[in-house]
């Protein structure tokens, strides 16, 4: 899956330092008092689907995969990992084991070797195996492609689970939920909860099923570029109108080139 050059970011972040943020003068903090209860309102979230849309027309998985297994075994190997490093290692762990039957007869310490760079890297590597010898075993060589069945295999959470089904099934049975959509659920008035199980299922009584995947996508993209964990750029969000800037003590205006 290509990324998106600089350039690309860029016009991104031209266009909406040019149409958002708050009226002149005005504090980027809104007071206490105009901040907006955490209730379900749709008409808010379309618009606020809407806007994330038209600045983020080409949101997609940031993981490089070529099949449904490898999105499994990448997702599973971004747990705590960026998605940067996911995709330097998945190459050469695929040129190594280009099957699913080669990576279940595999040897554990050369698949860690290999992954190594990614962090927790024993019990990631116990996982794909453990993965691609449950698919051959119980699903004849096929990733499964429901919920249920993805969680019986080790290592799947939900979030793995709903970023395969989604992408590479387009299945949209549930909204992922990862540290950007967290902190911008919570931000965004969507969810009063920490627990991810819980804010996935606001998100999903928030919006329609069809959303979904893309909704994951649309904040992670928002979530990386200007509702950045620190210093969210206020100043310059497009979603301004439509926040509630739940928990945001320390905005900072985003300067053009400005990277996450």
């Amino acid at each position: 899956m290509p990324k998106r050059s600089k350039s690309s970011r860029k016009t991104v972040a031209l266009t909406v330092s040019q149409t958002a943020g708050p009226p002149p003068g005005q504090p980027l903090i809104k007071p206490a008092k105009a901040r907006k209860p955490l209730l379900a309102d749709r008409l808010r979230s379309t618009r606020i689907y809407d806007k994330l849309l038209d600045l983020y027309p080409d949101a997609a998985c940031a993981l490089h995969y070529h099949s449904p297994f490898e999105l499994l075994v990448a997702t599973i190997l971004s747990a705590q990992c960026t998605d940067e490093r996911v995709n330097k290692v998945t190459p050469e762990l695929f040129r190594k084991f280009p099957t699913i039957a080669s990576l279940a007869s595999a040897d554990i310490a050369e698949i860690e070797k290999t992954i190594h760079s990614t962090g927790f890297y024993r019990n990631k590597a116990k996982s794909i195996k453990g993965v691609a010898q449950l698919i051959l075993k119980k699903h004849a060589g096929r990733v499964p492609q429901t919920m249920d069945e993805l969680l019986e295999l080790p290592g799947v959470a939900r979030k793995t689970a709903n970023v395969v089904l989604g992408n590479a099934f387009g299945k949209c049975e549930g909204v992922v939920v990862d540290t950007h959509i967290n902190r911008l659920s919570g931000r965004l008035g969507f969810t009063r909860h920490t627990d991810p199980v819980k804010i996935e299922r606001d998100l999903m009584r928030e919006f329609p099923p069809e959303r979904w995947t893309m909704l994951a996508h649309l904040l992670i993209f928002h979530g990386r570029r200007v509702c950045v964990a620190r210093r969210p750029r206020c100043g310059t969000c497009a979603l301004w109108n439509d926040c509630p800037q739940l928990g945001v003590v320390n905005p900072a205006p985003m300067s053009d080139d400005e990277t996450t």
